[in-house]
């Protein structure tokens, strides 16, 4: 009797069949971050799409990503295991709003973090990571005036890391990293007296004044690494524990819960599964598909924000 074949083994198999390459958020569950190619941040898997010469990308992440790996490999296929693995950002910044909004202000600059859609993306002058946001609005002319779209605490963040009084700020949310509140950052502080903190700058202005490092998921993966502390509190999504254990298994590291669940996860990035990964390359579906002028348009602004990222 021939043995059945796991799902981590069907994955695989048909990973070579397709000649493909899986993609995976550091937010997505540890099974799934141990069979992917490469584990990163929105910037590190912008960059590897790119690069991609493959067939097929398997993006296990969220819808948005997908859509940004499509734009960058136009003629391959983009599957994700999950069509409803949205964002929160996203649905808050509309793309008829703020067509809208370059209608009144056709001279305004438009920022867009990539947390955005497509169609955001064709209407922005350049997009930004929450990595590189301060660095792409330090390129823009100081005379200029600038919209940064769509979140709010990543806007007041850049806002205050640049000095620039001209930057106008989307009002929209993560719906994880907005609720992790100060309170519940201090008494996490109270609880583990000897930890650093570590925190995302979607998190509120408040929660990062108690902070004694902020930056993008995988800067805050290596500021834990590369420190010498032992013990961290973590304000972002629990699924970077994976690649913080497994870079420094010796230290110890703690998450805030957020207000909304009373824990630290996305439940769009959670809507991954083993089993739709495996679903997903044998039908190759769900499949991102774009419009060719959307995706000529949006290539823009991405190319200028990975020119200026190169250019660090």
């Amino acid at each position: 009797m021939l043995a059945t074949k796991s799902i981590t083994e069907e994955i695989l198999d048909l990973k070579r069949r397709r000649n493909a390459i899986l993609l995976a958020h550091h937010y997505q569950e540890p099974e799934i971050q141990e069979l992917a190619d490469v584990v990163g941040d929105s910037l590190e898997l912008a960059r590897k799409a790119r690069q991609f010469e493959g067939e097929v990308i398997a993006f296990c992440g969220v819808w948005f990503m997908a859509e940004t790996a499509k734009i960058l490999n136009p003629e391959r296929i983009v599957v994700v295991p999950d069509p409803e693995a949205g964002c929160s950002l996203v649905d808050c910044c509309p793309a008829e709003h703020l067509r809208a909004y370059r209608r009144r202000h056709p001279d305004h600059v438009i920022v867009s973090y990539i947390n955005t859609s497509a169609e955001v993306k064709a209407e922005s002058d350049i997009l930004c990571t929450s990595r590189n946001a301060v660095d792409v609005v330090n390129s823009i002319p100081p005379e200029k005036t600038i919209l940064f779209v769509p979140d709010r605490n990543l806007g007041l963040y850049v806002k205050h890391k640049t000095g620039r009084d001209n930057l106008k700020i989307w009002q929209g949310s993560c719906v994880v990293h907005a609720t992790f509140s100060a309170r519940r950052l201090a008494a996490a502080k109270e609880r583990f007296p000897n930890a650093l903190v570590a925190a995302h700058p979607e998190s509120p202005q408040e929660t990062l004044r108690q902070a004694d490092f902020i930056g993008s998921t995988s800067a805050i993966i290596r500021w834990c690494v590369e420190h010498p502390g032992k013990e961290f509190i973590i304000v972002t999504e629990s699924g970077v524990n994976f690649s913080l254990q497994r870079l420094a298994p010796d230290k110890k590291f703690h998450f805030v819960q957020n207000e909304q669940c009373n824990c630290s996860e996305c439940p769009y990035m959670k809507k991954n599964s083993l089993e739709k990964l495996r679903d997903c390359l044998e039908k190759l579906e769900p499949r991102v598909e774009l419009p060719e002028e959307i995706m000529k348009r949006a290539l823009v602004p991405l190319e200028r924000m990975l020119a200026v990222t190169t250019r660090k």
